[in-house]
């Protein structure tokens, strides 16, 4: 994977400043883990609480996330032309993009199709730098007041629904960007990636509908689906790694914990039972610097 590895969400690391501090690359999961999806939609979020939450409410909540990213993806992400096209991230076909100027371009014209060949993989390349860009204009940007009102609306009843957990998780990533209302500017010293087990372009759509875009870049949202989880690792550890770089996964799921065990990095398990022990609300920046801690410094003395 031939990339210039990117100081974090835009612009370089400073080669001063990644020797004067480790440079902390956070590997999330997305799914039960920074949102809550899959629980919503079979009623198991709502069931952990033991009757104090309301499954049919949950549910619901839990179709509307649904109806709205695949309306995302088909109008305005090429799903049904690309849903068959799979690709680990964003920037997987960039030998094919010659960098024509897209502002005139005409998809619907251009035949995009099988055979998966050289021509249709610069197509394909073509899309990915399309939603790339309209992924760095925001959602805003791209739908009527009318579905940023819906959209807002349904993220704010999710939110009070899970007591917080989407709003708590995107501060958690800002506070591992170094960002707070003090200093809305990024640590260039921390990275926030994504690995996902979803298709890569539905997993960039739930991105901007769960206000994560501004938290994680587009080219640092990976879709494991059929390579596996530990290859994204790879690639990450390959695209990051220096003298002075710490990684640390954080999910609720058993490939990655597994992944992170393959490749000696701390791990954090997420879970939404109520007394889990990591969880959002909950889950601070102190506790994940603990686990890493324990992990980085146990080698360095045994190095």
């Amino acid at each position: 994977m031939d990339e210039v590895v990117p100081a974090l969400a835009t612009g370089q690391a400073s080669t001063d400043v990644l020797t004067e501090q480790p440079l902390k690359v956070y590997i999330w999961d997305m799914d039960e883990t920074l949102i809550l999806l899959k629980s919503l939609l079979d009623g198991s979020y709502a069931g952990a609480f033991d009757g104090l939450k309301d499954r049919e409410k949950s549910v619901e909540i839990g179709k509307r996330w649904e109806n709205l990213i695949l309306e995302l993806c088909d109008e305005h992400f090429f799903y049904e032309e690309i849903e068959n096209y799979n690709e680990p991230y964003l920037n997987a076909l960039s030998e094919y993009d010659d960098g024509r100027d897209l502002a005139s371009y005409d998809f619907e014209a251009d035949c995009f199709s099988s055979p998966y060949d050289d021509v249709n993989k610069k197509k394909l390349a073509y899309r990915h730098r399309a939603i790339r860009e309209k992924y760095a204009k925001g959602l805003e940007k791209i739908l009527d007041q009318h579905m940023v009102k819906v959209w807002n609306d349904l993220y704010s009843l999710t939110d009070k629904y899970t007591d917080g957990w989407l709003s708590s998780a995107h501060k958690l990533l800002e506070e591992a960007l170094g960002k707070s209302a003090a200093a809305p500017t990024t640590n260039s010293s921390s990275i926030n990636c994504i690995v996902t087990s979803g298709s890569l372009i539905p997993s960039l759509a739930k991105c901007l509908l769960y206000r994560l875009d501004d938290v994680v870049s587009s080219e640092n949202v990976y879709s494991s689906w059929e390579v596996g989880k530990l290859q994204c690792f790879k690639w990450i550890k390959e695209r990051f790694d220096g003298p002075n770089v710490r990684f640390c996964a954080i999910g609720d799921g058993h490939e990655e914990c597994s992944a992170a065990q393959v490749m000696k990095w701390p791990f954090i398990k997420i879970e939404f039972q109520p007394d889990a022990p990591h969880r959002f609300p909950g889950l601070d920046m102190p506790t994940v610097q603990t686990y890493m801690d324990v992990i980085y410094e146990s080698s360095s003395k045994d190095g």
